[in-house]
């Protein structure tokens, strides 16, 4: 089934709430679906071939799937109505009516206010609280203002001069505002108040109100009416907080942007608001990296390619970036000409706005690790942490990393391995022979005379320790081939050990004029990064992906290092005195040896012998050398 070959997308799916959206060859939406877990839930599809023709028909025409994270379920069920109402997918069935879920609303326009379910918010004085999801939940919390505050239910014309209190007031349900002697306009007053805060979310302040009027209650012996304080209070602590994000009940249109800006490139998520509910997503990004870009400037062109062919909406919310103050103005009278309308661009610090576009942020960083792949956003973000924790002027986009392999001095090599953008660039490896018996002073480089001292310089690695020495002429020989080239100088240079190979490192460098290069070396077990700056070495967390990718780039140049090594001594192992022998090659050698079955052999042949195998001339030179070595 087509379900299958998104798999691998699957797999990456957050476990978090949210909506996902399934998408036909035509680019349609053919079902929205909501999610306690979006990776569990969509991995259920996997395994639903069968259930039912509805959902094997779903199956074979998905092609593509969306996903969009929300901080809660009730959220998540909130924006699937959105989608549902405006998409009108051909597999959702139960969601395709015209009616919304219900809000609250407290008739403040009225003299004696009134709960009612409401099924829109309206501009007409009153409150409106909600949506409230699932719908019967509305209903609930309009018993609870009754019970908790005594907000009347009753449809009559409140004058005050009722008799006596309905049922109501004697089940506790209503403080009975139709009676004078019973309850004053004041007094119902203040529990509209109280009704206000408790339909706002405004639960700390309402908590802090009905504390204090406990108190007073209890401290005039008034002990019911202190009980029925207490027990509110209790309930609305309580309460789960239902607040969210989706829909809400401020009324207005509006587009909000959240911006992801890494790299790989930028995804900008807007979420458009019509009447207080998002009914819409829309994703722009870049196929490819934006050098040297600021957040400020991708968002202002986002904002210009978004509304080129689109609507203006009254209201644009964006992310708190620096914008231009000239470019902030400019964007708002282009919006504005564009609208015929007066057009706002606003950046809030708190509040339902804020939290929107905390929200389409989370959405757009969700979309970047899908654009441009999960392991390579990853890897980025690597290089990132690496750039802010080295105090780097650029991101480290080339590194090179240089290890010294070698057993007890005898036959040292060095390694040099390239990582461009967190990937290894193995045509670009690099092995030396370590020469030695040379040291850098300030002219260049010097061979010593046969018994002179090594001279003493600012620029000479330190003698003890010869790990220091090979890698202080890698570095430089690299350097060197790097300035006759004109580059590429790398970003960062990983040296594989502590202090002293670093020192080594940058005394090569500082020879040469590129002590503006920036190395850092990496020790091994304790997995410190040293640097030249700071006395104490940087400690990363042990799953940090940053350490992690320079352990990858450490561990390839080792194993470099390691293998060239090996084939050094390999080499070394299979060479003969017969190599030494003038006029004896590979071919010789073997007649040689196999003619007289070893080397001593042929130590112990005769001239006319060894004439007889390979000739006179080569026979005398074989002779000569073995005589002059007696």
């Amino acid at each position: 089934m087509p379900i299958h070959e998104l798999k691998e997308q699957i797999a990456r799916l957050p476990e978090q709430p949210g909506v996902y959206l399934y998408f036909n060859a035509e680019g349609d939406t053919i079902y929205v679906g909501k999610a306690r877990a979006l990776r569990d839930r969509v991995r259920s599809y996997l395994g639903a071939s069968g259930s039912s023709p509805k959902t094997d028909a779903l199956l074979d025409e998905v092609v593509r799937l969306e996903v969009i994270v929300t901080d809660s379920v009730v959220e998540a069920l909130a924006l699937e109505n959105n989608l549902i109402k405006q998409r009108t997918p051909k597999y959702n069935i139960l969601l395709r009516d015209d009616k919304n879920y219900p809000y609250l609303q407290l008739t403040t326009n009225e003299p004696f206010p009134r709960v009612l379910v409401a099924r829109r918010v309206e501009r007409d004085g009153s409150v409106y609280a909600g949506p409230f999801l699932p719908a019967h939940f509305a209903r609930r919390t309009m018993a609870l203002t009754h019970r908790l505050f005594g907000i009347r239910s009753c449809n009559e014309i409140i004058t005050g001069k009722r008799e006596r209190p309905c049922l109501e007031y004697d089940i506790k349900r209503c403080i009975a505002p139709c009676v004078d002697a019973v309850c004053s306009p004041d007094e119902y007053g203040r529990a509209v108040a109280l009704t206000q805060l408790f339909l706002e979310g405004k639960n700390d302040e309402l908590i802090k109100t009905l504390r204090t009027r406990m108190q007073a209650a209890a401290e005039g012996e008034r002990f019911e009416e202190a009980a029925q304080h207490r027990d509110a209070m209790r309930t609305v602590q309580a309460l789960h907080d239902r607040q969210q994000k989706m829909a809400g009940t401020e009324l207005g249109h509006r587009d909000v942007f959240g911006l992801k800006l890494g790299p790989a490139g930028a995804v900008i998520q807007v979420f458009q608001v019509r009447s207080g509910r998002v009914v819409e997503r829309v994703t722009l990004g870049t196929d490819e990296a934006i050098v040297g870009a600021h957040e400020g400037d991708v968002l202002a062109a986002a904002i210009q390619q978004f509304y080129e062919l689109r609507g203006v909406p009254p209201e644009i919310v964006v992310p708190p970036v620096e914008l231009d103050p000239e470019e902030h103005e400019a964007l708002e009278s282009w919006l504005t000409a564009r609208a015929g309308r007066r057009v706002k661009i606003i950046a809030p610090q708190r509040g339902e706005k804020r939290g929107l576009i905390d929200l389409a942020a989370r959405n757009a960083a969700l979309a970047y690790q899908t654009r441009f792949n999960e392991a390579q956003a990853a890897q980025y973000d690597a290089l990132e942490t690496l750039q802010h924790v080295l105090a780097l002027p650029a991101l480290p986009r080339r590194i090179e990393c240089f290890d010294i392999s070698t057993i007890q001095g005898s036959e040292t090599v060095a390694s040099m391995v390239v990582c461009e953008d967190g990937r290894l660039r193995r045509g670009e490896y690099r092995k030396y022979r370590i020469k030695g018996g040379s040291w850098l002073v300030a002219g260049g480089w010097k061979k010593p005379a046969t018994g002179q001292a090594a001279p003493v310089t600012s620029h000479q690695p330190p003698a003890t320790n010869n790990d220091f020495a090979a890698m202080h002429e890698v570095v430089l020989r690299r350097s060197r081939t790097l300035l006759e080239q004109g580059g590429p100088f790398p970003d960062l240079m990983l040296i594989d050990g502590g202090k002293g190979q670093l020192t080594a490192a940058y005394a090569a460098l500082e020879a040469l004029g590129l002590a503006n290069l920036v190395a850092v070396g990496i020790a091994k077990k304790e997995e410190l990064l040293f640097t030249r700056d700071r006395d104490e070495p940087i400690a990363l967390a042990t799953h940090d992906p940053a350490l992690l990718l320079v352990q990858r780039i450490r561990d390839e140049a080792h194993r470099f290092a390691v293998t060239f090594h090996r084939k050094a001594r390999s080499q070394r192992d299979l060479q003969s005195e017969l190599d030494r022998v003038p006029g004896i090659g590979p071919r010789r050698r073997r007649i040689l040896l196999t003619t007289f079955g070893s080397l001593a052999g042929v130590r112990r042949a005769t001239r006319e012998e060894l004439t007889a195998a390979v000739g006179r001339k080569t026979a005398d030179a074989v002779l000569a050398f073995f005589t002059a070595r007696l």
